[in-house]
């Protein structure tokens, strides 16, 4: 009898054999999820480019509609706004594919370029849906008002933040130079609209789909190697965050 109560006790273990397993499992639970959220995936880049081609599309549609190569009609008028909403689809695709590797100054300049192609959209609607059913003396009264000032700054608005994201997506490297400057090259006589006579505007308008449906194209073709990248990078930061745990 005393020889039992002798016998030392065991300890008890705080952690059961079932939380046991199912840590290894959490972390990786973890590392799925942080993977995934960092990495959008093959398929949001090509939606992303065929948003591109789209846009490039319309604004060829814009660009022969002002050069009276095609009807101006309620089809086209309305089709004119929907070139930069399929262009912000785009810009979110370089900006994910290319644009973050720029650190903050990358996310600060797609922030610019977005809210410059939101506010160039109402710009648009109210050049082909607006001004096209008034007569010119009431487009001018209204230019000389605060919408004129609206449309002022959004059109500089646009001009500025083309300009950061370029830069931004060829500091981030990756993306052929040539369809960036085509792409800045571009933008200039459309955010300059009012002071560029309507040959320069619509030139402008045939070289920005030129750059963004090289853009959508470069963007299609390399969805797989970014793709790749990413994950590759995602993978290394996770072995960093666990190389601490493991000391």
């Amino acid at each position: 009898m005393l020889a039992r109560n002798a016998e030392p006790r065991r300890p008890h273990s705080f952690t059961s054999p079932r939380g046991a397993a199912e840590e290894p499992q959490h972390k990786e639970n973890f590392r799925t999820v942080l993977s995934n959220a960092a990495v959008p995936g093959v398929t949001l880049y090509r939606l992303a480019a065929v948003a591109g081609v789209g846009s490039a599309l319309i604004l060829l549609v814009n660009a022969a509609k002002r050069s009276s190569l095609i009807p101006t009609t309620d089809l086209t008028q309305l089709l004119a706004p929907l070139a930069e909403i399929l262009a912000l689809g785009l810009v979110i695709g370089l900006f994910l594919a290319f644009g973050r590797r720029a650190g903050l100054f990358g996310t600060i300049a797609f922030v610019i370029n977005f809210v410059a192609l939101a506010s160039l959209e109402g710009v648009e609607v109210v050049i082909n849906l607006v001004f096209s059913k008034l007569p010119l003396t009431t487009i001018i009264d209204l230019r000389a008002g605060p919408l004129g000032l609206v449309l002022v700054i959004s059109s500089l608005l646009f001009l500025i933040g083309t300009l950061v994201f370029v830069i931004s997506l060829a500091v981030g490297r990756g993306v052929s130079r040539i369809p960036l400057a085509l792409y800045f090259i571009g933008a200039v006589p459309i955010a300059l609209r009012a002071f560029v006579p309507e040959w320069a505007l619509d030139l402008g308008l045939v070289v920005l789909a030129i750059a963004i449906a090289w853009l959508a194209g470069w963007l299609w073709v390399r969805a797989s190697a970014i793709d790749e990248f990413w994950r590759e990078r995602v993978t290394t930061q996770l072995l960093r965050i666990d190389a601490p745990i493991a000391r």
